[in-house]
């Protein structure tokens, strides 16, 4: 059996660079849950990403499966990219593990167009308490493993206050995030406000 970890450790360092911080959180009845951040600069300034990093050591299996195939299934991790400096950020890292922990902890496969939620903000003051996933490969392309194991996807996390989760709920993603592009939403910005719903 293959360990993915590493190959997925170095296929984030080529992407985002050398992680400057590390930790790690384990959960009751499930393997450890890392989290890495990177920094990066823009022209507005730096952005801060942290991924997650053994979410992706076992494929996700389908909650109405009778057994858990242990080789075939989807494999992620999550990357959550925020500007740096306008909130503690940094306290994100045990939601984010919480929510890398899921597919071990609640047999839910993670896929784009869901919604993850924490039921807490996601840092101190936080106007989030869940993320949007969004489409992968953009950031971090996907790493393919050796037949017949599933490529790694790296999965963006969109933060959504409680008004846009809802909203998602009713509208679906595709129209929050069309609302969200029209209106020209800084989805970095850690202390934004809700986008106009009505």
């Amino acid at each position: 059996m293959v360990d993915v970890l590493p190959l997925v450790e170095a296929r984030l360092r080529s992407a985002l660079g050398e992680p400057d911080a590390r930790a790690a959180v384990t959960f009751l009845g499930t393997d450890r849950i890392e989290v890495l951040r990177f920094r990066d600069e823009d022209q507005e300034g730096e952005i801060v990403r942290y991924a997650t990093l053994g979410m992706s050591a076992h494929p996700m299996t389908d909650p109405t499966a009778l057994v858990a195939d242990p080789v075939k299934g989807p494999r992620a991790e999550l990357v959550l990219s925020v500007r740096h400096g306008r909130a503690d950020t940094d306290k994100v890292l045990r939601p984010l593990a919480v929510l890398g922990a899921s597919p071990q902890v609640e047999g839910v496969v993670v896929a784009p167009g869901a919604s993850l939620d924490v039921g807490e903000p996601l840092w101190p003051g936080a106007p989030f308490t869940s993320v949007l996933v969004a489409e992968p490969g953009g950031l971090v392309e996907d790493l393919e493993l050796d037949e017949p194991l599933d490529p790694v996807r790296f999965l963006p996390l969109l933060p959504m206050t409680p008004n846009e989760a809802a909203f998602k709920r009713v509208h679906g993603a595709q129209v929050l995030q069309k609302r969200w592009l029209t209106h020209g939403t800084d989805l970095r910005d850690p202390a934004r406000r809700s986008v106009p719903l009505d």
